[in-house]
């Protein structure tokens, strides 16, 4: 028999984030076990006319602390959050990008997952032009308001020569980006990737537009830290929300050579896509499902040996209602006793980055062996009766957890993450 050659074991060794209930990775931990919600009245413009005027903004932050007035000015504000996030993480792995020469610059690639990229930043500029003031539009409207810039950005902050790409694909877009990076370390294309996913979508034309469309959750604006509830019988609707969580990945064996701390593997990953509608879930939930027993088959694992799942939990009646479904369908009688939680109830909706922020969730429960909680989860709803962690952290050891996020596009995305011993 011929030996089979085994794939590279992918590890993350770095996190950064920049969260609506906290900036920096352990702010943010801290306060996702505590139960603390970002979710607040919008500061960043003027919402007061919209019928939805709460959002999971992030307060605090600086983004000339991470780039220049001048360039403040001729980029969105996603882009000073991912920078942000990306310092950390490449900090936190212990990586030294000063001293690092060009042959390893040209194997460090940046895979972003983002579903509006740089909208704020046209809004922006579009309101610039209307309002007479068109001599103070950006020299750089095009190129930053183009999605692949994003990805640009981080490169060149840091001098990262491998490639550089954008996965946009709705809410799964960072969990796909995750996905591909993993993918590109094992057939060595890169020797590191950074990764993880960036949105920032408040804006008035943007917030129109998901009010048009009556999505938002329009009943708590008064008590914005109980609007996002998913899983829970009076939810009616998600909180849009922002954030940047990036990781850095790389070969476990180059990890352990060098002594840096390990977080975990991402073992298995897949997707699939309904073809069904342009923002709704089919009733019957296998596609999601699927693309969760995919991912656990592709970590050479079962059902029996997942400990957790971080949920997609948007908080619309349709979402919650069918992936607690696709949970039955993917782990069987098993989906009853795994403990699974959704930590948008505590920062909103951070569109495309929102499967990046359930993985830094999820390999901080590995870390610190304590799950999340569901916040706001207060009316129990027959159709969802699965142990979503209401209300505290619980303290468990996770050695194979998944994450799970759906998409616009009947899109569908799972991760599973393993420790690592």
């Amino acid at each position: 028999m011929p030996d089979i050659e085994m794939k590279p074991r992918v590890v993350v060794t770095g996190i950064g984030a920049v969260s609506p209930n906290g900036i920096g990775r352990e702010s943010f931990w801290s306060a996702t076990l505590q139960g603390k919600s970002g979710v607040r009245q919008i500061r960043t413009f003027d919402a007061a006319p919209l019928p939805v005027r709460i959002a999971g903004e992030i307060a605090g932050f600086d983004p000339l602390q991470y780039i220049s007035e001048k360039d403040a000015a001729n980029v969105s504000r996603v882009v000073p959050m991912a920078i942000a996030a990306a310092s950390e993480a490449i900090h936190d792995a212990g990586v030294n990008t000063d001293a690092m020469p060009l042959d390893e610059r040209r194997r460090v690639g940046v895979l972003l997952g983002s579903g509006g990229g740089g909208q704020e930043f046209v809004q922006r500029q579009l309101s610039l032009y209307l309002s007479g003031h068109s001599k103070q539009c950006s020299v750089y409207t095009i190129p930053s308001a183009t999605m692949g810039t994003l990805a640009s950005e981080i490169s060149m902050h840091f001098g990262f020569r491998g490639f550089s790409h954008v996965i946009s694909t709705g809410c799964t877009s960072s969990t796909d980006a995750l996905g591909y990076a993993a993918q590109n370390i094992q057939c060595n294309m890169a020797d590191t990737v950074i990764c993880g996913g960036a949105d920032a979508p408040l804006s008035f034309l943007i917030m129109k537009g998901f009010t048009l469309m009556r999505i938002l959750t329009a009943s708590w604006n008064e008590q914005p830290e109980r609007a996002s509830r998913p899983f829970s019988a009076d939810r009616d609707g998600f909180v849009l929300g922002e954030g940047a969580w990036l990781f850095v990945l790389e070969k476990y064996e180059k990890a352990a050579a060098r002594g840096a701390h390990i977080y975990g593997e991402i073992n298995g990953y897949a997707s699939t896509c309904e073809a069904f509608h342009r923002v709704r879930l089919g009733e019957d939930g296998e596609e999601p499902a699927r693309a969760i027993r995919t991912a656990i088959e592709q970590a050479g694992i079962t059902s029996e040996e997942v400990d957790y799942v971080n949920l997609h939990g948007t908080s619309t009646v349709l979402n919650d209602r069918i992936e607690t479904r696709a949970l039955k369908l993917a782990l069987g009688s098993r989906a009853y006793r795994v403990p699974c939680s959704a930590l948008k109830s505590m920062i909103g909706h951070p569109q495309g980055a929102c499967g990046a922020a359930g993985l830094a969730a999820t390999l901080l429960a590995i870390r610190d062996h304590c799950l999340p909680p569901t916040i706001n989860l207060d009316v129990p709803d027959p159709e969802c009766d699965l142990d979503y962690v209401p209300g505290r952290c619980r303290p468990a050891n996770v050695d194979h957890a998944v994450c799970n996020c759906i998409a616009f596009g009947s899109k569908n995305s799972a991760l599973v993450i393993s420790r690592v011993a």
